[in-house]
């Protein structure tokens, strides 16, 4: 733990003198894997998807429990462009390390389906976000509970206490109807926004990111979209492209203050219109921990990497009493495709998140600063000159 003066001098050595354009990785020079992004590279590119955020920015210094400062949010993604209560999805999810929390996500493994929007907050705001998913729901829906099966409302967590003041719960019921109402399908805002405002990547700002893969046609011309809220790491460990980003930039940073005990964790949403099967769906989300591994996770002991992934290719009605339902499954060998695009969209999303992050200062004047962008760019242009001169030899 530095002293009061050494941060003091530390903040403004570490602060860029002027601001600098936040922009995404492909914007500094580096493109993930060999698939084309879609259009938006992002979830949304997957037909239907809707995201929406809600971002709670308040206050500054001393911590007071319950008056803040606040950095925090909530980020709302809507699966289908029908009402996924009534007309359900195929869903799944893979848990590669569980300190962490993702309700209703046991009910989905087990099921294989998805009847609600998913939620993304801080730690302490998962009870929150649960019931005003509840009450929203039971005002649409009044025979909820009663004469149709409840719900259990999907929302991820990680913790963002390290920047704001999470005991306070400062996140209300109507930023989670907020969130839901801005939901879109347009570009969605990255880095300190929604769920994301406090989290913290490899000991810069994080938070939301997003990337999509579209297949070609010869491959089934599917889309796969991916969206984490990300809050893990150490510096050290942080790989962009497989380029160590975070040795480079490690010195630079060695007096900073930084969170010590908590690696952090992330929560990755995958979302595809490829026709896929729960099971499918479960080892598509195994997959992204790939992706996750190749920025610099190791999945310690006290971090939460949890996956959840969903198809809405096929619909599923509650209304329904067949005997029998028919849907489309894509066959397994022609998964290949789509696992290497949820890999290198998951990499690409974390990127995304640290690249368009900025500078955020939370309580007690815990400062984090935005990933140095020109830096980056440089090691970036470094190592692909290097390539080309091993290339040419």
């Amino acid at each position: 733990m530095v002293n009061v003066v050494s941060k003091s001098i530390s903040m403004e050595f570490f602060k860029p003198k002027q601001p600098t354009k936040r922009m995404r990785v492909r914007d500094i020079g580096l493109s993930i894997g060999r698939f084309r992004t879609g259009d938006l590279n992002a979830i949304t590119d997957v037909r239907g998807v809707k995201v929406g955020h809600v971002t709670l920015i308040q206050g500054s210094g001393e911590l007071k429990p319950g008056m803040g400062p606040v950095r925090t949010g909530v980020t709302a993604i809507i699966p289908s462009k029908d009402d996924v209560y009534q007309n359900q999805i195929f869903g799944g999810g893979f848990i590669l390390n569980g300190a962490g929390e993702f309700s209703g996500l046991t009910q989905v493994m087990e099921w294989g389906t998805i009847e609600t929007p998913i939620l993304l907050t801080n730690t302490f705001s998962v009870g929150t976000c649960s019931e005003a998913m509840v009450k929203s729901y039971v005002r649409k829906y009044p025979r909820i509970g009663i004469e149709d099966e409840v719900i259990i409302p999907l929302v991820g967590e990680c913790d963002d206490s390290w920047l704001n003041d999470i005991s306070g719960r400062h996140v209300k019921s109507q930023h989670v109807y907020e969130a839901l109402e801005k939901a879109s399908s347009g570009i969605v805002e990255e880095g300190c926004v929604g769920g994301g405002t406090g989290m913290i990547t490899c000991d810069f700002a994080g938070g939301i990111g997003t990337s999509s893969r579209k297949l070609p046609q010869k491959m089934g011309g599917y889309t796969i979209g991916v969206l984490v809220m990300s809050n893990f790491g150490n510096i050290r460990d942080l790989r962009f492209g497989g380029i160590p980003i975070g040795e480079l930039l490690e010195k630079r940073y060695q007096s900073l203050e930084k969170r010590q005990e908590l690696y952090g964790s992330i929560i990755s949403v995958v979302s595809t219109d490829a026709p896929l099967t729960p099971g499918q769906l479960s080892k598509l989300a195994t997959r992204s921990a790939l992706g996750i591994g190749r920025v610099g996770s190791y999945a310690a002991n006290g971090s939460g990497e949890i996956i959840i992934a969903f198809s809405n290719a096929n619909k599923l009605s509650r209304r329904s009493r067949n005997m029998v339902n028919t849907f489309q499954s894509l066959d397994d060998p022609r998964l290949d495709p789509l696992y290497e695009a949820v890999v290198d969209s998951t990499e690409e999303a974390i990127l995304n998140a640290l690249c368009m992050a900025t500078d955020m200062t939370g309580i007690n004047n815990h400062y984090v600063p935005a990933i140095p962008l020109d830096k980056v760019k440089f090691f970036i242009s470094k190592y692909k000159n290097l390539f080309r001169k091993l290339e040419l030899k």
